[in-house]
């Protein structure tokens, strides 16, 4: 793990949106941007009544790699990413991510990248139930 990486995690705990703004606070940065990721209430159409994620035991290891990539490619100064799993109900906290740069665009396009690789490559799977009885899994192979 280099020096920006402060945090990554895979957890089936609540999340804490201030422990992961903590993580990546740093002189050098001028700009940090957090996002959270929630469970909301609808997909597709339907009502989400509650969810689940589950995770591949490599899970943590491809968050590593997402994250050395950001490392490499933006003007990182700290960077934090946790992702929950186990069952979630409506308004919990999934993911929360913050990128530390010097400046904020840089903070914005690293954040950018990391939640959208987080979620396009770690094999991390959310099974949906609906309020019409029926299910759905997503992001599996």
């Amino acid at each position: 793990m280099t020096d920006a990486i402060a945090l990554l995690a895979i957890r089936d705990t609540p999340l804490d949106i201030n422990e992961v703004y903590a993580a990546v606070q740093h002189p050098r940065a001028g700009g940090v941007t957090l996002f959270v990721g929630t469970v909301r209430d609808h997909d597709g159409g339907k009502l989400v009544e509650h969810l689940g994620y589950s995770s591949h035991p490599t899970a943590e290891a491809a968050l590593r790699r997402v994250a050395d990539d950001v490392v490499e490619r933006f003007d990182v100064v700290r960077l934090a990413a946790v992702h929950r799993v186990g069952d979630l109900a409506v308004g919990d906290i999934a993911v929360v991510v913050a990128v530390a740069c010097a400046h904020r665009g840089g903070a914005f396009e690293a954040a950018r990248h990391l939640i959208d690789e987080l979620k396009a490559t770690v094999p991390i799977w959310k099974h949906q139930s609906f309020g019409d009885g029926s299910d759905e899994w997503v992001g599996t192979p």
